[in-house]
């Protein structure tokens, strides 16, 4: 759940029973959430004050994840979805996973029978996103998280079929090192973007 303070602050929760959330506007038990409807106000323990319970959507994420790397924001992924062309059933391959911010869009714009392959360059920042994708229902499945340097000549889309991918996104240093591996990847017609 996206616990809403305010329009600044904003967090992800998971719900665990027995549990209790200590806030600036107090404290709130993890049983008293669940079953409630999202939207709906929970009052601090002490009646005070109050937080709202919100539907994890990619974009509340993006507001409320921890920031590994720098992220991308709403007005920029939404252009990149929309000139990737994404729809449900595509197959995506990001480089440069960061944060996740983006990836969690991807995710939901190729939806449950699509696919995103992301893959990120330091690995602490891989296995955190890869928990956070299994812990949001996103892995595995609908996204395969890597660690790997897609700028390598040696490397390989293990499980990426040629030809098979719709759209391409890289958020590199030099994308342009990257091209030539993810080039035969593309669908003829497929899409590649580059943020860097």
């Amino acid at each position: 759940v996206i616990i809403y303070e305010d329009h600044k602050h904003m967090s992800a929760l998971r719900v665990e029973p027995g549990k209790t959330l200590n806030n600036r506007f107090g404290a709130f038990r993890h049983n008293d959430m669940v079953g409630r409807r999202y939207g709906a106000q929970l009052l601090s323990l002490d009646g005070r004050k109050y937080v709202y319970l919100l539907r994890p959507t990619p974009e509340l994420w993006t507001a409320s994840l921890s920031h590994r790397t720098q992220i991308l924001y709403i007005a920029d992924i939404s252009m990149i979805c929309l000139q990737l062309e994404l729809g449900p059933g595509a197959v995506v391959v990001e480089a440069g996973t960061g944060s996740g911010s983006l990836s969690h869009a991807l995710a939901r714009a190729v939806g449950p029978t699509g696919r995103l392959h992301t893959y990120e360059f330091n690995a602490a920042r891989a296995t955190a996103a890869q928990a956070e994708f299994a812990s949001n229902g996103l892995s595995p499945g609908r996204v395969i998280c890597q660690h790997g340097d897609v700028c390598q000549p040696e490397w390989k889309y293990d499980g990426v079929p040629e030809g098979g991918v719709d759209a391409a996104f890289f958020d590199l240093p030099n994308p342009w090192l990257a091209v030539p591996l993810a080039a035969p990847l593309l669908r003829a017609g497929g899409r590649l973007c580059t943020f860097s």
